[in-house]
């Protein structure tokens, strides 16, 4: 999961050109000569960049006081945030009037170059539209919780962080373990562009730091349960 996001962990099951999708566009351009990085692929993934100083200067903002390791973690929840709420809800909302593939504004260009490596985001695939209501409400809500347990250390912030990166990391394995099982016939990897940043690089984030933040918060805990039994010990 999010160009960008949302969208998870997308390496394609040998799909290349003539094998995706017959209502996608799907134009191989290494193949035909046409340069990967056009117009529409360099805006939309400046449009994606742009997101980082903007979650970068919420951190400031509101991070200044939290030790340096919560700080960078408030920066990927307020773009992570930033992602499911102006990319994410947008897609949700362009999904159930109608299409990204009928939309015609600056976001659904944006939506309609990642769909040419998944062709699933252009015409309102039932799985990648679930999934992606349950992203933007659940996950939103659970990004600014977290954010307001890390700011105020509230004592409940393990217990969101780990529900908040079991939910990104399930979704991304609905994301693509359906399609997977049915051969990938969405999916175009027929060059490095939307196999290697838009499926593998924009999804695997969705895994890796979710992945690195349960790690933290099981370390977290452990570290909380041998503090509580040593002091246990010393009172006895």
């Amino acid at each position: 999961m999010h160009l960008l996001v949302p969208p998870r962990l997308g390496l394609a099951v040998g799909r290349g050109k003539g094998e995706s999708s017959s209502g996608s566009d799907k134009l191989d351009a290494g193949m035909s000569g046409e340069p990967l990085l056009r117009p529409a692929a360099l805006c939309s993934l400046l449009l994606c960049a742009a997101q980082v100083p903007l979650a970068w200067a919420l951190t400031l903002r509101f991070g200044q006081h939290c030790p340096p390791l919560d700080r960078a973690l408030l920066g990927w929840l307020f773009y992570d945030a930033t992602v499911h709420f102006t990319l994410e809800g947008p897609f949700v909302y362009m999904s159930l009037m109608g299409t990204v593939a009928q939309s015609d504004n600056i976001l659904a260009s944006l939506w309609k170059e990642y769909g040419k490596a998944d062709a699933r985001w252009l015409y309102s695939d039932p799985n990648i539209v679930s999934l992606e209501i349950l992203t933007v409400v659940l996950d939103g809500f659970l990004v600014l919780l977290l954010i307001h347990a890390i700011v105020k250390d509230k004592y409940y912030r393990h217990f969101v962080q780990i529900t908040l990166c079991v939910c990104e990391l399930y979704g991304g394995w609905m994301t693509f373990c359906p399609e997977w099982l049915i051969g990938s016939p969405n999916l175009n990897t027929s060059n490095w562009l939307y196999l290697w940043v838009y499926l593998a690089f924009f999804n695997m984030v969705w895994v890796l730091v979710p992945g690195l933040l349960l790690w933290q918060s099981w370390l977290s805990l452990k570290e909380m349960h041998q503090k509580r039994n040593e002091t246990g010990k010393k009172s006895k």
